[in-house]
């Protein structure tokens, strides 16, 4: 039969073999990440193309064999990292505000990353999946940023030092809904693999994005023209 010829490589030789096995690469529909059919497609050709394999009764089945740019996509495709958070400097007063015209420091906390680094294996395949980023993206309203790394905490000791990110903001959050300025905060992450293969290469630039808000005040001053009175 021609199909049995094209599917089932010398499959006459083991007719009359009742014990042994016939293994074929599948992947299952329920088991992927994404949304695309296109893309499940593609994966599910590139993983089944080696077709089936005839294993004799008492020996082992074959291990999935995953190129390692897949494995690294697959890997990769299954992380998510975490959107950044900040704190800063100054905070005035119970609302914890910073002050118009004022260098306000911003340096990323909690689980913010710099760096992630993912390793995944399939069958003899390992794959390492590295995402670097070197900045806070910073977009203020009502003011100007500049970040060139991830912040420093604000200390008397630092101070002297300066920081690597840091807001003017040239209006109060008095005009804002809940008195607070909106900040919008980005990291973008580099992301390059290698596997044990010999593949490697880059992927695609990963963004996160949030949202959040900062009080800002400010200090209203008066000028007085001295008189000549004696």
């Amino acid at each position: 039969m021609p199909y049995l010829r094209d599917q089932y490589p010398d499959y006459e030789s083991y007719a009359d073999d009742e014990e042994g096995y016939w293994y074929r690469p599948w992947c299952d529909w329920t088991y992927y990440n994404g949304d695309d059919p296109m893309e499940y497609q593609k994966l599910f050709g590139q993983f089944t193309s080696n077709g089936p394999v005839y294993v004799p009764a008492g020996e082992s089945a074959p291990a999935p064999e995953v190129d390692g740019a897949t494995l690294a996509q697959a890997a990769w495709d299954a992380v998510t990292i975490p959107t950044a958070t900040i704190s800063y400097n100054p905070m005035v007063g119970d609302v914890g505000a910073t002050i118009v015209g004022m260098d306000t420091w911003v340096w990323a906390t909690g689980d913010t990353p710099k760096e992630v680094q993912v390793t995944a294996t399939a069958g003899s395949t390992t794959a390492t999946i590295t995402a670097t980023a070197k900045w806070l993206t910073l977009q203020p309203k009502d003011g100007t940023a500049k970040c060139t790394g991830f912040g420093i905490p604000w200390t008397e000791e630092n101070d002297a030092k300066g920081t690597d990110c840091k807001i003017v903001f040239n209006r109060s959050s008095a005009h804002f809904k809940d008195g607070v300025t909106p900040v919008d905060i980005k990291v973008s992450y580099a992301i390059t693999y290698t596997a044990t293969d010999g593949a490697s290469g880059s992927m695609d630039t990963h963004t996160t994005s949030t949202t959040t808000t900062i009080p800002v005040a400010e200090i209203q001053t008066l000028n007085t023209q001295p008189t000549k009175q004696p």
